[in-house]
């Protein structure tokens, strides 16, 4: 007897097959400006109170660099009472004075960028290798609490520890040397400050470093031990290229406020005879603009430092996406 193989019978319109297959989808219609805004709202509105800061503190005050290009007399037009054209510009390149504080701006904002750039980084990693927890909180907190002192106390507590009979001269005084004016020789004065700024930004940059190294594959590590690479071998493999996004950001930003060197902690410590190496573009803006009373000319300096700190960061920017394929934007 022979039995022949039948095909199932078609399923029903309502059969659970059927409801089990897929519909098409339709082509996802993308929302416009407007309805994004209807819908969301609530979220747009916090950034109402940002975008008035910025439009009232950042962009509103650059309406003023017109007096760079006008004479200002104060008690007069807030734009300038004439036109005189790039006079004060001429005035400051041929100023002498000018190019000394640039120099001394360049030499400080260098020294700052090279101690205070890589240490974050190196203590982030020497800390992200203790296992001991304890210390290691210990040691975060001692090193960024100096970073929510405001400059006025760290310029005292440098003022009292430089002092003739401050610490450091009690230390020298150790070694049958002399009590040295730190604070009143010319030569100590990048020492002092770049110190100064080492000790107030590290630890702050290192939270930060730390929080990048949180985001790195342990499977990476996993597998470079595998490979039998040792532990200077994985930070450099692993550790580093994991990183390097953030650092690169933090160094574009560093080197846009490069010209901006330390402007209130150099007021407060710098004094007429620590000029020749201590005096910097803002502070040298200061007295021309608040103290000679000469606002346009201030205004033409400080236009040409807004310049040359775009410059920069653009420059960096445009570096960085060329070469390691990160960058602000």
């Amino acid at each position: 007897m022979t039995s022949t193989l039948r095909p199932p019978p078609p399923a029903p319109p309502n059969s659970p097959r059927q409801a089990q297959s897929p519909a098409p989808r339709s082509p996802r219609r993308r929302r416009s400006w407007r309805q994004a805004l209807r819908r969301d709202w609530q979220l747009y509105s916090l950034a109402i109170l940002p975008l008035l800061f910025f439009l009232v503190f950042r962009y509103l005050p650059m309406i003023g660099n017109i007096i760079a290009f006008r004479r200002f007399k104060p008690g007069g037009s807030i734009f300038g009472e004439y036109w005189v054209g790039l006079r004060y510009f001429r005035m400051f390149l041929t100023d002498p004075t000018f190019w000394e504080v640039f120099t001394n701006t360049l030499v400080l904002g260098t020294l700052t960028l090279l101690f205070c750039f890589p240490l974050p980084i190196v203590l982030a990693l020497m800390l992200n290798e203790v296992r001991a927890r304890r210390f290691k909180r210990f040691v975060q907190s001692v090193s960024y609490l100096p970073h929510f002192l405001s400059i006025v106390i760290v310029a005292a507590m440098v003022m009292q520890l430089t002092s003739v009979g401050g610490a450091a001269n009690q230390i020298v005084g150790l070694f049958a040397g002399d009590p040295v004016a730190f604070l009143q020789k010319s030569e100590w004065f990048r020492t002092i400050y770049v110190s100064s700024e080492v000790w107030q930004t590290v630890g702050w940059g290192t939270i930060l470093y730390l929080a990048a190294l949180t985001t790195v594959d342990e499977d990476l590590y996993e597998a470079a031990r595998i490979d039998g690479a040792s532990r200077w071998r994985q930070t450099w493999h692993v550790t580093l290229p994991g990183i390097r996004p953030t650092m690169m950001t933090l160094l574009i930003l560093n080197i846009g406020s490069f010209l901006a060197v330390g402007f209130e902690k150099i007021l407060l410590l710098y004094n007429p005879l620590t000029y020749p190496t201590a005096d910097v573009v803002s502070t040298y803006l200061f007295r021309m603009g608040f103290q000679s009373s000469n606002f346009s000319y201030a205004a033409a300096i400080g236009l040409f430092e807004a310049v040359i700190g775009l410059i920069l960061v653009l420059t960096a920017n445009l570096i960085s996406r060329r070469t390691v394929g990160t960058s602000l934007w």
